[in-house]
């Protein structure tokens, strides 16, 4: 592709300064990239960060709506390091976490980012759970998780004192750290290679660009337009979107395929209050059941040293609504005329009613927690922040339990590289994806 990389230099701080976030004001040119990314978040960061470091000659940019980088999924999430037991084999959720989770420790070690490899428990407290147990271990297995083992009593005891369970996985390689650090960090990385980010850029409008009747060749050589509710344009040859709760609005913008349509459910955390940390050591979860899309209420220390409890799963009536009343009109109408949703009410109805009635009552969740960890009390806990989780949902109400990524047809469609559904482990596999998403881009784009 054509190259420019006049802009970068506008950005560069004087010499042992930071490198600011170029802001998208209004500047007497248009600006132009070779490839724009939209969405900055962490799959978004860590796919442009990959783009520059393997094309260093070509111009990259990243819009972000948001006046700060990673603020959405990335910012609230549990800041679990997953080690890729729970996904079906084969499957690009698999070996994505799998290779991921190496990725990010590495990483973390090169950047001297803090974490801990404190580990997790999967515990079986009912006698039934034991067979879904030792599947879950078979798959982890065939997966390629490092040191998995089933434990039993006893050894659960050691590793986790208060906590009581028949049986229990142990996956030594799980761990904790700051995602939205991590995510900053990959910015730092992209800007220190040249790459341009613009916040406070929310994207309205995807279109080719007339030709300009200057005579100016950059209508041909950047045919795609990108504008702002402001009217800002960015021009640019091809175009990779990253946006998360709002990747299938973003597709539809290009002329591509609405579906999957995303549904957003909101996950209510609980705090362990600071008195009763000691209770918990490492992460301890459930054994998920298979007819259910979450993986149920868990114990996630984090960085910080307090314990995350949750979450729980519930329809979120706003893309990006943190607080219980928090509604948007449209986001609804969506989820109700669009999505297969309520089609997946009717598969799940008791689960959902059961994870409203949790979300009410904290004394509900808390006998769920006591079956793990008998010495909670409703007295020792807090409520805590909430994540939004972008799940996709196909239009017969299945979610769509793998990571997607598709083009389009058409002048846009053929520039155009959209990460349609990446839910968790998507933090976890950042740095995976975006390795995927360079070989796909470079592919796709001949660059």
């Amino acid at each position: 592709g054509g190259l420019s990389g006049g802009f970068a230099a506008a950005c560069r701080p004087a010499p042992g300064r930071p490198w600011p976030l170029c802001q998208g004001g209004r500047r007497a040119s248009t600006r132009s990239f070779d490839v724009v990314i939209i969405g900055g978040g962490i799959v978004g960061l860590a796919s442009a960060r990959a783009l520059i470091l393997r094309h260093p000659a070509l111009s990259i940019g990243v819009l972000e709506k948001e006046k700060d980088l990673a603020v959405h999924q990335t910012g609230h999430n549990s800041g679990v390091i997953h080690s890729g037991i729970y996904y079906k084999p084969e499957s690009l959720k698999a070996k994505l976490c799998v290779q991921g989770a190496a990725l990010i420790y590495e990483y973390c070690n090169q950047k001297g980012i803090s974490y801990k490899q404190c580990g997790k428990l999967i515990v079986a407290v009912e006698q039934e759970e034991i067979p879904r147990l030792q599947a879950l271990y078979e798959r982890g297995l065939q997966n390629g998780v490092q040191g998995l083992r089933l434990i039993q009593q006893e050894d659960i005891k050691k590793k986790e004192p208060y906590c009581r369970g028949l049986m229990a996985g142990d996956c030594p390689y799980t761990g904790i750290v700051d995602y939205r650090q991590v995510a900053l960090s990959f910015a730092q990385d992209f800007q220190e290679a040249g790459g341009i980010v613009m916040t406070s850029f929310e994207v309205k409008d995807i279109e080719m660009a007339k030709e300009s009747p200057s005579g100016s060749k950059d209508g041909m050589k950047y045919p795609i337009v990108i504008r702002n509710p402001k009217g800002e344009e960015v021009q640019c040859q091809y175009v990779v979107t990253c946006a998360g709760l709002y990747s299938d609005r973003i597709s539809e913008l290009s002329g591509c395929n609405p579906d999957p349509q995303i549904v957003p459910f909101r996950g209510d955390y609980l705090l362990l209050k600071p008195e009763k940390c000691y209770l918990v050591k490492g992460n301890i979860y459930p054994v998920p059941d298979s007819r259910f899309p979450f993986l149920g209420v868990h114990f996630t220390p984090r960085m910080d040293g307090t314990i995350w409890l949750g979450p729980n799963a519930v329809l979120a009536f706003k893309r990006e609504g943190y607080k219980p009343f928090d509604f948007s009109a449209r986001d609804v109408m969506d989820v109700i005329i669009k999505s297969g949703l309520i089609k997946l009410v009717f598969q799940n109805f008791s689960y959902g009613v059961n994870e409203m009635y949790k979300a009410c009552f904290l004394s509900a969740t808390v006998k769920h927690l006591q079956k793990f960890i008998p010495e909670i009390t409703t007295s020792d806990i807090l409520r805590g922040p909430a994540g939004v989780r972008a799940q996709a949902l196909d239009r017969d109400g299945n979610l769509v339990e793998d990571f997607v990524f598709d083009g389009g047809v058409g002048d846009i469609g053929n520039r155009i590289l959209h990460v349609r559904n990446a839910p968790s482990p998507a933090a976890t596999s950042s740095l995976a994806i975006s390795g995927m998403i360079a070989d796909e881009v470079q592919q796709r784009f001949k660059l």
